[in-house]
């Protein structure tokens, strides 16, 4: 588990890296505008591509783990579900291009939404649900970050000036179906497709349930920037994307541990080895807790000199929002413990689903109530309150099922050390008036202050079981290196 944590982990920081880099120079050149535009297309188009997934990135995780193990049911499961995918892909493709002679909006750019239809065409070659379900973390870290790099150099070649927008959309089509076009090169390795002899009938009705959930799920995560988009314009949906970008920016630290465990979970829970699945969820808790917080804290106190550093002083009247969206850390990483570590591993789709609506009836609500008046805020606040519903949910559940129990102090400690953030950024202000400098100072403050309160003054199991001994092994590691180089100095 420990190299399927740190692959898990590399790609987390390349989630985190890649946008920190590119972000910053694209919202610059193409402006809040140019940003709006190719969000909104890409979301459309998405939307299209997530319907055609029919739960399948979810499902098919759960259902590839349970068949790894025997060579014939892993070969059935995998071909009958890419089958299924194949067919609503073209389905949905056909939809997507019926809808763009329909809707007068999207004539103003007809070829960047012709171009993203290869986003929906072209989905069922998304397999990274395949390679997760075998525990492969590691070659989907490299992949991702090998074309990453790729699509960031095509960014600072391609893209100088504001009506560059459109190599902005074709390097993200790109980058998406690079990395699917690479693991389906070298999926004869691991599994063997056909086409005979295949129920399809059996997957239906649990597919069914996760794509409810799926779809529910995209009403406040993913609609919220259409409904921006048709409810007030294009430079609203730039400001709400920069904020949404910054705020979720850290959030693969927060989720990399659970999309590891997912798998073991599974097992233990369908063997119902509770003891074993309470002392994993004890460490996930305190994880979540440990990174989110402090996350939150600091996005929303640091958030315009974030938005000016990473975006510009064009985007600064998205600071509000960014304060707001910056609670997300805390919802969505406690929502991923409650709702993808626990319900989903235990085939509790319906749980899930119940959940997920509560979600979406609250973000229809809130989105058409305050996206008219207030735009990229009011969109802000909906998705926020819409991700405590569901994660409220999950909770409600999983303590009606199960008898787990959880320990509020990882969350008490969390939060009493974020509160030397304030003092720590404070100051900063004071000495620095560039955000770069402030930023590379507070940042790293407060980092350290929060792990010295965690370790000195509340004893932070985590920091002794995670923390120092990854520390500890790189430096061993680099020792030995260095001795084996000159061992009359190190030996």
């Amino acid at each position: 588990m420990k190299k399927n944590y740190f692959f898990n982990l590399l790609l987390s920081l390349s989630n985190i890296l890649f946008p920190i880099i590119s972000f910053p120079y694209v919202s610059k050149v193409v402006g809040p505008s140019g940003v709006g535009k190719v969000q909104f297309i890409t979301s459309y188009a998405q939307y299209f591509g997530l319907i055609a997934a029919l739960g399948i990135p979810v499902y098919g995780i759960r259902e590839i783990a349970k068949a790894k193990h025997d060579r014939s049911k892993l070969n059935n499961v995998f071909s009958e579900l890419s089958v299924i995918y194949f067919g609503t892909s073209l389905m949905l493709a056909v939809v997507y291009l019926a809808s763009l002679f329909f809707i007068a909006d999207f004539k103003s750019n007809p070829d960047l939404y012709l171009w993203s239809v290869l986003l929906v065409l072209l989905s069922f070659t998304s397999i990274d649900w395949f390679y997760e379900g075998l525990e492969q973390f590691r070659t989907v870290a490299i992949r991702s970050i090998i074309i990453r790099v790729f699509s960031l150099i095509a960014m600072f070649v391609l893209i100088h000036s504001g009506k560059d927008y459109h190599w902005y959309l074709l390097i993200i089509i790109f980058t998406t179906l690079s990395n699917n076009a690479v693991n389906m090169v070298r999926l004869h390795k691991s599994v063997s497709v056909k086409l005979k002899g295949l129920d399809l009938k059996r997957h239906l009705k649990p597919l069914f349930l996760i794509f409810s959930t799926t779809i529910a799920t995209s009403m406040y995560t993913m609609l919220d920037t259409v409904l921006l988009g048709f409810l007030a314009n294009t430079h609203a949906v730039g400001l709400y994307t920069a904020a949404v970008k910054l705020s979720k920016i850290a959030l693969p630290i927060v989720t990399s541990l659970g999309m590891v465990l997912i798998p073991g979970l599974a097992k233990n829970l369908s063997l119902r080895n509770y003891s074993d699945v309470q002392v994993t969820l004890n460490r996930s808790f305190a994880f979540t807790a440990f990174f989110s917080i402090p996350i939150g804290f600091g996005l929303a106190l640091l958030a315009p000199e974030f938005i000016v550093a990473f975006s510009s002083a064009k985007f600064l009247d998205a600071t509000q929002a960014m304060q707001i969206l910056a609670i997300l850390p805390l919802t969505i990483g406690f929502g991923y413990l409650f709702g993808f570590q626990i319900l989903v591993p235990d085939g509790k789709d319906k749980q899930m689903l119940f959940s997920v609506l509560g979600g979406v009836v609250t973000g229809l609500v809130l989105n058409f109530t305050l996206v008219p008046r207030l735009e990229h805020v009011g969109a802000a606040i909906a998705n926020v309150v819409s991700e405590m519903v569901v994660t409220g949910f999950f909770i409600y559940f999983v303590k009606k099922l199960y008898t787990f129990t959880f320990s509020l102090r990882p969350l008490i400690t969390a939060a009493a050390s974020s509160l030397v953030f304030i003092p720590i950024i404070l100051f900063c202000r004071a000495q620095y008036h560039n955000v770069y400098y402030l930023i590379l100072t507070a940042v790293p403050a407060c980092a350290l202050f929060y792990i010295l309160f965690q370790k000195l003054l509340f004893k932070e199991q985590l920091i002794n079981e995670v923390i120092q001994p990854f520390v500890t092994n790189k430096f061993l590691s680099v020792k030995r290196s260095l001795s084996a180089k000159n061992p009359q100095i190190y030996g």
